[in-house]
């Protein structure tokens, strides 16, 4: 492992923790859109993340079986952001030009699927991690600054 390496791990999950923020905003500022371009309800968007696992390990987790692969990551990075196809939650609207015309549903408008509630628990969540990652990064600029420090004396 190299000098950097914990910069480097959690400076990935900062810029991923700001991506999820940046959705999560988004869904939150469509919660109450019923009309899309693509037709429909707004549907929340979801981040799906994935580890950057090191191509050549040279240390090896003592807790996990030898059979995988499971040198030191080298982060974490976006997969692919998902759109969450569930539906929303119907209301009664038959006023409403997007209200449904015909069938059993006929009057009711399909509302989109973000709870609000839930979005600012994701919220929180990635501004508590974006705030973990950059206690690390100034933890390991603490570290590098006593080594200088001792190397100095």
């Amino acid at each position: 492992m190299g000098m950097f390496t914990s910069m480097n791990i959690a400076a990935t999950g900062m810029s991923v923790e700001r991506l999820r923020t940046d959705v999560i905003s988004n869904n939150i500022a469509n919660a109450s859109t019923t009309r899309t371009p693509e037709g429909g309800a707004f549907k929340k968007s979801l981040v799906v993340l994935e580890p950057i696992a090191s191509e050549n390990p040279q240390w090896r987790s003592p807790f996990v079986s030898a059979d995988r692969d499971n040198g030191a990551g080298k982060g974490v990075r976006v997969k692919q952001i998902v759109k969450d196809t569930s539906q929303g939650p119907l209301r009664w609207d038959p006023d409403n030009p997007d209200a449904i015309k015909s069938g059993p549903n006929k009057g009711y408008v399909e509302m989109p699927n973000v709870n609000i509630v839930n979005e600012m628990v994701n919220l929180i969540s990635a501004s508590r991690a974006y705030e973990a990652n950059g206690t690390v990064v100034q933890g390991a600029k603490d570290m590098f600054s006593a080594a200088l420090e001792i190397g100095r004396a």
